[in-house]
């Protein structure tokens, strides 16, 4: 089996034209794939070069094998079986900023390049005012895109020209009027002038976007046949359903500059994302959030499995069905078809979808996907959503760590985050894990303690897990 290379392969050359901040399985299954369908079949003409946005990551393995990588996508696609893969040649190279800042930094002198993409999760786009502009890189995202973009300020004189256009993909409502807000605390918080403000005001255009696909990612299972089958030794094999949606809040003359609708992408630029993100956040990324570590702890390893259990799948339509898309504001009907479609997304007998892979900084995606709706619904109908709470609760039981069955229970979430549960759990008191999770603003931005009945809501979802195991906690309330 061949090493998988630029020199055992043959690829065409292409100028660099985006800048990508994240080399997970993400952005390669979703943008990179959308860039290889533009450079196939429009003049894009372009590759990416990939900036790993935190210390620990993949640019060597992506180095080693010159960007190159394969994406197997499987689904349903207009009543069709879809199985297929394909080489994505798009990214040219990959940078560590913190072993080659100034090979980073160099980037910004690259007329050629133009755009930015990102995805560095929801807790990604953060102002942390300890970042310092000498530092080799600054810590946040948000913090290395104001050093590149000062670089480029520097480099062409405040050309107007010279500016980038920034499509964040983190999952947050408005994500690029939240990373254009930590980059204005930044240029205020490091002094760099009016003139460089205005400079990024006016010649980069930050754009909300909304981003669409279900990747599960390295194909462990299939991973030995793939390569048997493409005859090279793929260490980034990559793995995502055939549906894609890409909402970008930006004009015509983005939509010309990044011809990927003409590439026959789903890929929308429209005058807002909101009603789009609001229906995929809340139907698709809301069950996610909560399903995952409730059918965890039930014995289950995928989505798959979850909406096909009897007992959790009726949990998941139960969150989804009673609880969520009660809170939502378009017709009954449209959203009740895309539920649907979400379950039939779920029930994708090609893609497994492991539940461990979702539980990554659970805390941030349920403030952003599911505290949205518990709020609503409790002021709408005056009681609060039982699944969504367990929910909640099954998330907060997850951070206890230990073992399911044989298994270990592996915490990835930010180290803070992690010491409070842990410290919290030893209390041996699960009124107080529910007070001290709620009361952690870090986490929520408020005070969660003061919503009418939570606390003790949740502390009885924990002490039901704790008692009677979660399979008998989701009976409970179903029964109810």
């Amino acid at each position: 089996m061949q090493e998988l290379n630029r020199k055992t392969v043959k690829t065409q050359p292409r100028p660099e034209r985006i800048i990508q901040f994240g080399e997970g399985n993400f952005l390669r299954a979703f943008a990179d794939w959308i860039v290889w369908n533009m450079n196939e079949k429009t003049d894009f003409n372009g590759n990416v070069v990939v900036v790993q946005p935190i210390a620990n990551g993949m640019t060597d393995v992506l180095n080693r094998q010159d960007g190159l990588y394969h994406l197997t996508l499987k689904g349903i696609d207009k009543g069709e079986k879809v199985y297929h893969t394909q080489l994505i040649d798009v990214i040219s190279r990959s940078i560590n900023p913190y072993v080659h800042f100034d090979e980073y930094l160099a980037l910004a002198d690259d007329p050629g390049l133009r755009f930015i993409l990102s995805n560095t999760t929801e807790a990604g786009i953060a102002f942390h005012p300890d970042n310092r502009f000498d530092d080799r890189p600054a810590g946040s995202y948000p913090g290395k895109l104001v050093q590149l973009l000062y670089r480029r300020y520097q480099t062409f004189r405040g050309a107007t020209d010279r500016g980038f256009i920034i499509f964040p993909c983190e999952l947050i409502f408005e994500n690029g009027r939240a990373l254009k807000d930590c980059i204005r605390q930044y240029i205020e918080h490091w002094q760099l002038g009016d003139g460089f403000r205005q400079w990024v005001d006016e010649a980069c255009g930050i754009y909300s976007t909304l981003v669409d696909r279900i990747v599960p990612g390295y194909p462990h299972e299939t991973a030995d046949e793939i390569k048997a089958r493409i005859g090279y030794d793929d260490r980034l094999l990559d793995e995502g359903e055939i549906f894609h949606l890409w909402v970008i809040e930006a004009p015509e003359n983005i939509a010309r500059e990044f011809p990927a609708d003409r590439a026959g992408m789903n890929v929308l630029f429209a005058p807002s994302e909101a009603p789009y993100h609001e229906r995929k956040v809340t139907l698709l990324n809301g069950p996610h959030s909560v399903l995952s570590p409730v059918g965890y702890l039930a014995g289950l390893n995928t989505v798959r499995e979850c909406v096909e259990d009897s007992i959790i799948g009726a949990y998941v339509h139960k969150v989804m069905f009673d609880e969520l898309l009660p809170t939502l504001n378009l017709p009954k009907d449209e959203l009740t078809d895309f539920a649907d479609d979400v379950l039939d997304r779920f029930r994708n007998p090609y893609v497994k979808h492991l539940l461990t892979s979702i539980m990554l900084n659970a805390f941030p995606k349920f403030r952003t996907r599911d505290l949205p709706g518990l709020k609503t619904s409790l002021q709408r109908k005056g009681i609060l959503p039982d699944g969504i709470v367990l929910g909640l609760a099954a998330i907060i039981t997850y951070y206890k760590g230990g073992k399911r069955g044989e298994d270990d229970i592996v915490i990835q979430d930010d180290r803070k985050t992690v010491d409070l549960l842990r410290e919290l759990w030893e209390t041996g008191s699960t009124r107080r894990v529910a007070e001290g999770t709620l009361e952690a603003e870090f986490i929520w931005k408020e005070n969660l303690n003061h919503i009418p009945g939570l606390t003790d809501r949740l502390t009885a979802s924990l002490d039901a897990i704790r008692q009677k195991g979660m399979r008998n906690a989701v009976k409970d309330i179903l029964h109810e």
